[in-house]
């Protein structure tokens, strides 16, 4: 580290390998390191140890090694961006979208009746073994679900849903 660049006081500066590696640039090594590991460039162990470097180094210098034999990133992270719009157009739908909407009341329904079904099945077939009819206890999660659907059919989710009334 010694020499006229690393400690003289001319315009260029210090080496740029020389230069202290900031936070941000550890992490860029480490997301670098965790796409390689995804595209199986890299086993498990051999992305942990370098992560570990990664987040050590002290210089730039100390972080150009980490990925040295990797290619760079900028065109397998541009194919897998523009692969959703392409299977959104096929009638696909990207996992990510589906998670924020809510789902169609016709949805909430037919899981409350599917649920409705299973439930009268159970209370029907503990009957048939006690040798008469029980208490008929589905009436209690059935009734419940059916007052909270139809409160949020009435008076809206609070979210702003396609098609729902707002109030």
């Amino acid at each position: 580290m010694s020499g006229p660049a690393a400690s003289g006081p001319d315009a260029s500066g210090p080496n740029e390998r020389e230069v202290r590696a900031s936070d941000a640039e550890r992490e860029a090594v480490a997301e670098r390191l965790r796409l390689a590991m995804n595209e199986g460039r890299l086993d498990i162990s051999e992305f942990d140890e370098r992560v570990g470097q990664a987040y050590a180094a002290v210089t730039r210098a100390e972080l150009e090694p980490l990925t040295r034999d990797l290619p760079i990133p900028s065109e397998p992270a541009r194919q897998t961006r523009s692969a959703a719009p392409e299977a959104e157009e096929e009638g696909e739908r990207p996992v990510e979208r589906k998670r924020g909407r809510p789902r169609s009341r016709s949805a909430e329904w037919r899981d409350w009746a599917g649920t409705s079904f299973v439930l009268v099945g159970i209370w029907l077939i503990t009957s048939i073994a006690s040798g008469g009819p029980n208490f008929f206890w589905p009436i209690f999660p059935m009734g419940i679900w059916a007052v909270i659907l139809l409160s949020s059919m009435i008076f809206g989710s609070g979210e702003d849903e396609r098609g729902g009334r707002q109030r």
